[in-house]
């Protein structure tokens, strides 16, 4: 039996090795090179195979098996049988389809070559829906007529919509430039997708019966006697100093009140209709690093550089990141001026060295140059041919409109700037009035409402975390460090120390809760799409879990507040181009959320378990039974950290099969998930790896397998791409 299980580990290590090389090999040979000769290859289903069949054996001469465990590995078991069975019957492959042609009956596979399919498909319409206001895509929509000796059927086949017919699928997967064809993605696996499913339905079950099984392993940690009669205190110093600034003239703007009311017009902008405030606040952040720039708001900012020019041209404000940037500039500190921006620069061709970093501070030029020559303002909405259009004033406008709206058009912006040159705010205020009463007026039921539009202003005004983030992370840390030091010297904490981390956990949760409200409520969907939504959530999801157990487990307050703090720092790494967008139409579906929140939650219980395998680490030598009782925390903390991430893993699954057409289609972060999902599933065997059994390896072990988190979320991401690499 040993030499069994042994065996059957092993042969799990190795295929993690191969599973980790194929993404390695992808980046240097491309995804075809790998799909042929490593996920689609004979001797990597023989391994899984062999897996499954040593996977087998061990649960049949195991004799203790609680039910619950069984039936978790019978569902895996059966979710690989229903891949083995898609990879042997499954099809793929794509069907191009244009109006007015002929129907077709064949498609290509993913080889190129043509297939026969048992009916006709037709191209009867095609178009486009778009979010309202906007030429930002919502969906796209094909309607097709299939039709065979028995029937004639007509289906609508949209992004998250598939149509079904005779036993194939098809998916909307892009169209044509000129709006005539759709191009259809087609799936035929009758038999591989049910059983897989069945699979997905039998891990939900199990999993939940796990946690919930009086007798199993989650439940008798969860009251252990080792648990009992722990409790810790925490003393936190932390001083807040601020650097003294040196009084130097402000460059000239609007003052406060007329910038502000100029930051309550509306913009086009990022393929939505916003306040002109969030534009302001991205160009300061995109200019400077931060949201504010000497105590002026964005919106003073902007109003500066647009009104007034010449003075701001000479202020030093732009950031230049890159040493290649800053020697074609010729500047010694990290700030330039506009006027610092050269020939060499702006005559900057690909091919330089430090290409980006170059090319990064040439965008900012650019941005400030769109800005002043007002093309970066499509502050005028128009309707031609029954479309709304947003127009800057140097746009070219359609002959078509009426002469009084195109010198409307044209001349407010100069007006505003001769009522800023005269100083005449009060005339300034009415004029921007009369131009929003335009906008409102010309875009009728597609302008946001007005409580749409307060929210993104309230936004703009809290959204401001970095340093939340540095004091979440200071406080942590001295907590954590103050905490060990309590344990070695046994001495008790102070309660209203304690009680005041608790205070700032509540108010921190409450903080992060209204920008997640506010952000999901403007952008119209779950903020969970890009890397800085789902980082803001970790955060959110870190102070949570802290208020939901600081009771049962010790030193969850400051690991609360470090897993917040640093996924809000990591957050705030992206804020130059956190902007809210509207979704790509792949990405409307609700399944998505469901899979990101799952997948988040995961993530976030994985670094409390790391930070506790720090905790037990600095206390084993000298205080091993506080060790042994943080083994415990950790155990019980992986069971809802890998079902979560499981239940993440195939929700997305799913999710691909509706938009895509397969369910697993081993890209590089599906991989590293699966890969991260494995490892962390190693931990929960300690009766058939003994190693799990000593506090000084399992801590060790969720310290190091926690780098598995780090390159699924970013490694894939920043140096191995693939198709998730937006989040």
């Amino acid at each position: 039996m040993k030499l069994l299980k042994r065996t059957t580990f092993a042969l799990l290590v190795v295929l993690l090795c191969v599973l980790t090389a194929a993404t390695v090999i992808e980046k240097e040979f491309g995804t075809p090179f790998v799909t042929r000769y490593i996920y689609q290859s004979p001797v990597f289903v023989a391994l899984w195979f062999a897996l499954a069949l040593l996977a087998t054996a061990c649960l049949l001469r195991h004799r203790a098996l609680r039910p619950a465990t069984g039936l978790l590995h019978l569902a895996l078991l059966v979710i690989l049988g229903g891949a083995f069975i898609t990879w042997l019957t499954g099809r793929q492959g794509s069907l191009h389809l244009r109006l007015d042609d002929t129907p077709t009956s064949v498609y290509l596979d993913s080889e190129g070559r043509e297939q026969p399919l048992p009916f006709t498909v037709a191209l009867d319409r095609f178009y486009i829906e778009y979010y309202p206001g906007t030429r930002a895509p919502l969906d796209f929509v094909s309607c097709v007529t299939f039709a065979d000796e028995e029937q004639t059927r007509s289906e609508t086949i949209a992004m998250n919509h598939i149509a079904r017919y005779r036993g194939y699928r098809f998916y909307q997967s892009s169209y044509d430039s000129d709006g005539e064809g759709s191009r259809l993605s087609v799936a035929h696996d009758p038999w591989g997708i049910a059983i897989t499913y069945t699979g997905y339905l039998l891990l939900a079950l199990s999993m939940a019966a796990q946690l919930l099984d009086r007798q199993g392993t989650f439940r008798r940690l969860l009251h252990s006697p080792a648990l009992r009669g722990v409790g810790l205190g925490f003393v936190v110093a932390l001083a807040a100093t601020l650097p003294a600034q040196a009084v130097e003239p402000v460059p000239p703007t609007l003052p406060r009140e007329q910038a502000d009311r100029l930051g309550q017009l509306c913009v086009y902008y990022n393929q939505r209709i916003c306040p002109l405030s969030t534009l302001a606040r991205d160009f300061t952040v995109k200019l400077c690093g931060k949201s504010s720039y000497r105590g002026l708001s964005p919106e003073q900012v902007l109003s500066g550089w647009l009104f007034y020019y010449d003075e701001w041209k000479q202020e030093p404000m732009i950031r230049i990141k890159s040493r290649e940037a800053r020697q074609l500039l010729e500047i010694e500190g990290r700030y330039a001026r506009l006027t610092d921006f050269n020939r060499a620069l702006r005559d900057y061709r690909p091919g330089q060295a430090d290409d980006r970093g170059v090319s990064e501070a040439n965008e900012k030029f650019n941005l400030v140059a769109m800005l002043c020559t007002g093309s970066l303002l499509k502050l005028f909405p128009y309707r031609f041919n029954d479309t709304l259009h947003w127009a800057s004033q140097v746009d070219m406008l359609p002959r078509e409109l009426p002469y009084e709206q195109t010198v409307f058009i044209g001349q407010s912006m100069n007006y505003v700037n001769e009522l800023v040159a005269r100083r005449d705010y009060a005339t300034l205020s009415q004029v921007l009035e009369k131009i929003g009463q335009y906008q409102q007026k010309c875009c009728g039921e597609e302008f946001p409402s007005p409580s749409r539009l307060r929210a993104e202003q309230l936004y703009n005004r809290m959204g401001h975390s970095l340093v939340l983030a540095i004091l979440l992370i200071a406080i942590g840390a001295a907590a954590f460090v103050r905490a060990c030091q309590r344990i070695t010297r046994g001495t008790p904490g102070s309660p209203f120390v304690r009680q005041l981390l608790l205070a700032g956990t509540v108010l921190g949760f409450a903080y992060l809760s209204g920008l997640l409200i506010l952000r999901g409520y403007i952008a119209g969907h779950w903020p969970l799409s890009n890397g800085f939504e789902t980082m803001q959530f970790m955060a959110w999801c870190a102070l949570g879990a802290t208020l939901l157990t600081y009771r049962r487990f010790i030193l969850v307050l400051p690991f609360g507040y470090l897993v917040s703090g640093l996924a809000m720092l990591v957050a705030m790494m992206g804020e130059s181009t956190p902007q809210i967008t509207p979704l790509m139409p792949v990405l409307t579906s609700p399944l998505l959320s469901i899979h990101v929140v799952l997948v988040m939650v995961a993530y976030t219980l994985l670094a409390f378990v790391m930070f506790n395998g720090i905790a037990g680490l600095v206390l084993y030598r000298q205080h091993r039974r506080q060790s042994e009782q943080l083994q415990i925390v950790g155990r019980i903390l992986l069971y809802p950290a890998v079902f979560s991430l499981a239940a993440g893993i195939f929700v997305g699954a799913i999710w691909a099969n509706i938009s895509w057409g397969r369910y697993w289609g081993w890209d590089p972060k599906e991989v590293w998930a699966l890969i991260t999902w494995l490892v962390y599933a190693l931990a929960l065997h300690p009766g058939s790896l003994p190693l799990f059994r000593k506090p000084l390896f399992f801590h060790g072990f969720c310290v190091a397998a926690f780098l598995c988190v780090l390159v699924t979320y970013f490694g894939v991401n920043f140096l191995l791409g693939g198709m998730h690499s937006y989040a």
